[in-house]
């Protein structure tokens, strides 16, 4: 029990230490001229792969939900934190929940929070 709780504490920690939106550089020049389409283009570059895919696996996710679906890993993994919680409080809906979450992670209706897999099956 106590393994579990110091797994949850990490997964907890880690997963509400990165930034959810995206961030905009700076360009600090020193008597250049940049036109608008270079920053365009860096803001292009700079938000493209964030929409694009958020780096999850929907492997990884399938395997969490088999695995250890009951306490709702696969659902912090995935960027719901608070569903997660509420899994582990339930027992993953006492497993139907989990079984559920397994079927729309391998059919791909259940995606990461704000993006898609960037691996699928």
């Amino acid at each position: 029990m106590r393994i579990i709780f110091s797994v949850l504490t990490l997964l907890l920690t880690v997963n509400l230490s990165y930034a959810s939106f995206p961030t905009v550089r700076n360009v600090a020049t020193t008597n250049q001229t940049i036109s608008t389409e270079t920053i365009s283009e860096d803001m292009d570059e700079a938000v493209a792969p964030v929409a694009a895919s958020s780096g999850k696996s929907q492997i990884a996710a399938a395997l969490l939900a088999w695995t250890v679906g009951v306490i709702g890993i696969h659902r912090f993994y995935l960027g719901y934190t608070w569903q997660g919680v509420v899994q582990i409080l339930t027992l993953g809906g006492l497993g139907i929940w989990t079984l559920i979450d397994l079927i729309r992670i391998i059919t791909g209706d259940l995606k990461p929070k704000g993006g898609r897999y960037s691996k699928t099956f």
